[in-house]
């Protein structure tokens, strides 16, 4: 029985480093271990569970937090004030750059990055994301946080004991879990939380994985009521493919992508937070013309 089980151990560590293989951050991770707590921390040695075993069922999905009341960023955005976070992974980093260039202009709205390289819901036990981004909240508090994770989540979850292969019905599940907790995390804070999906990938089989992940996430959305900013279908062509260089406004036709057909250019990242942009001000109230001011007696 312990042979079996120490094979099934064995199989999940090489799991492991064939997702970590597959992954645009885990590439580099496997150059350099650093990266995963962001390039300047040593890679603590990963302890593994006691003797875990493969699901043969669903994991629970978490339940959205009762009774808890967002408050309207309207509402925020009147006592002049809109605090905006940006949480995720390396795609995150670059969404980040293009929100903060939309919103520079907006009086009293500031947008600040929580994203970190070569993190994702799928591997805590090199990066709690649920643990890290309370500890962020209780260091700077924020009214709004935009998400988008997934670039380094096609591995397997070891979840209470058990691993779940990538792309199976307990590995969505499990994934779905993780989604709900950090979205009730942040909702227990009145953070107004939106979700950006992953935009399209150059490799038909990594770009199956994403997809299968935005499927996961928008459905949790959905359930949830939060917002999702799907960008799928505004990174491809017009017959819905990959394509690195893609009209901008004007009809010009710009590069869009970055030569590992994974992440964007700039103007890639401008062209992914511009619907982020635009949701945000219109739900805060930016988008529309300030009311006239009296004039003075």
């Amino acid at each position: 029985m312990r042979a079996g089980i120490n094979a099934l151990t064995v199989a999940f560590v090489v799991g492991v480093v064939a997702g970590l293989a597959l992954t645009p951050d885990g590439r580099a991770w496997m150059r350099n271990p650093t990266l995963m707590l962001g390039g300047s921390a040593v890679a603590s040695p990963v302890t593994p569970a006691p003797e875990p075993a493969v699901a043969p069922a669903v994991a629970p999905v978490a339940a959205p937090v009762p009774g808890v009341a967002i408050t309207p960023l309207a509402e925020r955005a009147a006592k002049g004030q809109l605090r905006v976070g940006v949480f995720g992974d390396s795609m995150a980093d670059g969404l980040y750059a293009g929100l903060y260039r939309d919103l520079q202009g907006q009086p009293n709205v500031t947008v600040s990055k929580f994203s970190q390289v070569s993190t994702g819901l799928s591997r805590y036990d090199f990066v709690d994301i649920q643990a890290r981004t309370r500890t962020q909240l209780d260091e700077q508090p924020v009214d709004v946080a935009v998400i988008l994770f997934g670039t380094n989540d096609a591995q397997g979850i070891e979840l209470d004991g058990q691993v779940h292969p990538f792309g199976t019905d307990s590995w969505k599940a499990a994934y779905a879990r993780r989604v709900d907790d950090l979205v009730a995390l942040l909702r227990s804070r009145d953070v107004a939380v939106y979700w950006v999906g992953l935009p399209k990938m150059k490799r038909d089989s990594f770009d199956g994985r994403m997809a299968l992940i935005n499927g996961v996430v928008s459905a949790r959305m959905r359930a949830l009521g939060v917002p999702y900013i799907e960008t799928t279908a505004l990174t491809a062509n017009d017959e819905g493919q990959y394509e690195a260089y893609l009209p901008n406004d004007s009809g010009r036709r710009v590069l869009m992508r970055a030569n590992d057909g994974i992440h964007m250019s700039m103007a890639g990242y401008l062209r992914l937070s511009a619907p982020v942009a635009d949701r945000l001000k219109r739900d805060a109230g930016l988008d529309r013309p300030a009311a006239p001011q009296a004039p003075a007696a």
